[in-house]
């Protein structure tokens, strides 16, 4: 019997360790999407971006 509780315990563990491996991902995928989003956000706008760093560089 205390062979069977003692594998329920492993298996608990490593489903728990899983759990949160699986978030990390979750999370590193969020970041990644971000990152996407920012880099093709900046590419589209690099003209107007580029006027207004300008004004302002001239107006100080």
């Amino acid at each position: 019997m205390s062979l069977t509780v003692a594998r329920m315990v492993q298996t608990w563990v490593a489903f728990r360790e899983s759990e949160e491996g699986q978030g990390l991902v979750e999370y590193a995928l969020i970041i990644a999407l971000v990152a996407i989003l920012l880099v093709v956000a900046l590419t589209t706008l690099n003209g107007q971006l580029s006027s207004v760093f300008s004004n302002i560089s001239n107006a100080l």
